[in-house]
């Protein structure tokens, strides 16, 4: 019988809403702002009325790429505000606290549709011997949402990511949100490099997020390509999670791939672990239309012993 694929949604919170969708954009509210993105998954027509597309505080317009980035050509391009905004602005999402900006890649520090992975980690934390915390691993860690909640979750976190940009972010997010304490390891480095030296130490983590995008570059100007180098990643994490009641979790956006070659191709070094797989996709409910918008196909690897 061909494997059962799911679909994740967030419904958005008082923070975070997505108005409307359609005509290549969404339209969406990240706490007091209200600003239209590109989208191309919406290839519908806009559900709800143009005024309130046009009331939008600012507006993303891209531009095309010079296809050195290798990220599509709607990521990158500038803004446009009908009137004057605050250049940071914060987002609540339970214990944490995140700031947005308007960067030159159409996002603002915070993707929504992760609020499904976020609440699964925080409320599923594995149990260890002794008490002690849980490690996890945020590998492409971007800003932290994900390693902040988990840290307020009672976990151990490893927070990895090639920029130091996004790396000070994160540590801003975590002063505003009062965890200035709680016991997160921020590492700049490239990913591939971190984790096969993590193998090589021995180490191991009763989770891990990997979130990778289609292309990167790391610190020292080493190239990611996801097509390349997604499974030899895999592989690596494989190795690196704990026996018993462990887990691992991949994103991935922007890529030619379904949910299930996804998780075919998560079956080779994490099938031989026991445990379950599933796979889906994660999408954000819409308030205008009743439509659900797909952004980004997930698996999700759950170890024996592990709570469903």
């Amino acid at each position: 019988m061909p494997p059962h694929l799911a679909i994740l949604t967030t419904p958005g919170w008082d923070d975070y809403a997505l108005l409307d969708s359609g005509a290549g954009k969404k339209l969406e509210r990240f706490g007091a702002n209200t600003i239209v993105r590109p989208e191309p998954q919406a290839i519908w027509q806009p559900s709800g009325a143009a005024a309130a597309w046009d009331a939008a505080d600012a507006f993303f317009d891209a531009k095309p790429g010079d296809g050195k980035a290798g990220d599509e050509d709607d990521n990158w391009g500038r803004w446009r505000f009908a009137r004057d905004l605050p250049p940071e602005w914060s987002v609540a999402y339970r214990d944490i606290r995140v700031a947005c900006r308007f960067t030159a890649f159409r996002h603002v520090g915070l993707f929504p549709e992760q609020a499904p992975h976020w609440d699964w980690v925080a409320d599923r934390k594995p149990a260890v011997a002794d008490g002690a915390r849980p490690k996890l691993l945020n590998l492409f860690a971007y800003t932290g949402a994900a390693s902040l909640v988990a840290a307020a979750a009672g976990y151990e976190v490893t927070h990895v990511d090639a920029s130091k940009k996004a790396i000070a972010w994160a540590k801003e997010n975590q002063a505003a949100s009062g965890l200035t304490q709680a016991p997160i390891r921020w590492i700049c480095e490239d990913a591939t490099k971190f984790v096969a030296r993590e193998v090589r130490r021995g180490n191991r983590y009763h989770g891990i997020l990997l979130d990778p995008p289609k292309f990167g570059r790391g610190p020292a100007n080493e190239t990611w390509r996801i097509e390349e180098g997604l499974m030899p990643m895999l592989a690596d994490c494989a190795t690196l999670l704990a026996p018993g009641p462990s887990f691992l979790m991949l994103t991935a956006y922007a890529i030619r791939l379904s949910a299930l070659s996804l998780l075919e191709a998560a079956r080779d070094p994490l099938g031989a672990l026991g445990g379950t797989l599933e796979a889906g996709e994660l999408a954000v409910a819409q308030r205008a239309g009743g439509r659900y918008l797909s952004t980004s196909l997930y698996v999700r690897w759950t170890g024996p012993g592990s709570a469903p």
